[in-house]
């Protein structure tokens, strides 16, 4: 797997579009994933139903900050996706996708301005960025994180965003057969809950409960005893593995396929609520600009494996980008 430094702007030219690049019998994909956190790109060859990373970029811009309480995206957080859309758009260029996908998640859905802004990102950049439902968005996340994968267990895909959280659950190979997307992820419920720095006591007591109350009413309580093991993708799950594990710099190779435990998580969470936002900054594992919104994040998840009764979870970096590549090419 491959992933580059956070900011793409200090990020060294490693993509494969030398001599030993995959070309001829794939098709080459580029996926720009415009998340309520974070901006994304995956350039990618897909061919025979395996995805082979080529490039791969992720850029804190926090798209959704403010859209809890203005219910509209700011000039600035525009601007901050704008500028990361310049950079992919070369990148795109320079290894030649035959076919872009954009996929808009949910501070797109939820903002005012989102239909504004995606009409912006196609006169500006040439890139047609869909708004999914929520729907959409959990089938191409478990398409992303199981495929490759024997059929065979109920598996979990969770897929916490920044202002949405997806549950999915099915065999590896078949669509899934129950999936939903919820109104809750690391970047709202630190605005909804988390005002002091460090959180209160009571601040993570009642954001923990009301993440439980969220995925007992969203996910029926037969659906979560039938699941036998689980997946975690994005960026909060990624970090809580590279914090486990004390990563600098971060290492892909590592954080994929790596287990959670659910002691674990609890030890992280205590961690991270300790702290102040300037002192996570610090912790090594942790990219600074998750430093806001990890807390919260963490929670969600240790909350989501308590409530589906898992004592582990995998983590993976394949996700809905390469669900979305999967997607465009069949």
């Amino acid at each position: 797997m491959r992933h580059v430094a956070e900011d793409p702007r200090a990020a060294p030219d490693t993509s494969r579009d030398g001599p030993g690049a995959v070309r001829g019998e794939g098709r080459r994909v580029g996926v720009v994933d415009l998340g309520t956190n974070s901006t994304r790109l995956l350039v990618a060859e897909v061919r025979d139903g395996e995805v082979a990373e080529l490039e791969r970029r992720t850029v804190v811009t926090r798209l959704g900050e403010g859209v809890e309480s203005s219910g509209r995206l700011s000039d600035a957080a525009i601007a901050r996706v704008c500028e990361s859309l310049a950079v992919y758009r070369e990148v795109i260029d320079r290894l030649g996708a035959d076919e872009v996908v954009a996929v808009a998640t949910s501070a797109m859905r939820d903002a005012e301005n989102g239909p504004a802004f995606r009409d912006e990102i196609q006169e500006r950049f040439g890139i047609d960025a869909r708004t999914i439902s929520g729907d959409e968005e959990a089938r191409l996340t478990f398409l992303g994180a199981t495929s490759g994968r024997d059929a065979g267990a109920e598996t979990l895909v969770i897929d916490i965003g920044g202002g949405s959280t997806e549950y999915v659950t099915g065999q590896a190979g078949s669509d899934p057969g129950f999936h939903t997307s919820t109104r809750m992820g690391s970047v709202r419920h630190t605005e909804r809950h988390l005002h002091s720095d460090p959180p209160t006591p009571d601040e993570m007591a009642e954001l923990a409960e009301d993440v439980r109350s969220i995925v007992q009413a969203e996910v029926p309580a037969d659906v979560r005893e039938r699941v036998e093991e689980g997946i975690a993708v994005a960026g909060t799950a990624t970090t809580l593995a590279a914090i486990a594990q004390e990563l600098d710099p971060y290492d892909p190779d590592k954080v994929h396929g790596y287990r959670v435990g659910i002691g674990t998580c609890e030890r992280i969470v205590a961690q991270l609520a300790a702290l102040t936002v300037d002192a996570r900054r610090r912790v090594t594992g942790l990219h600074p600009d998750r430093a806001p919104s990890i807390v919260a994040g963490a929670v969600i998840l240790l909350e989501s494996m308590r409530a589906f009764g898992l004592d582990e979870i995998e983590v993976s970096e394949a996700d809905i980008l390469h669900g979305a590549a999967l997607a465009a090419t069949r």
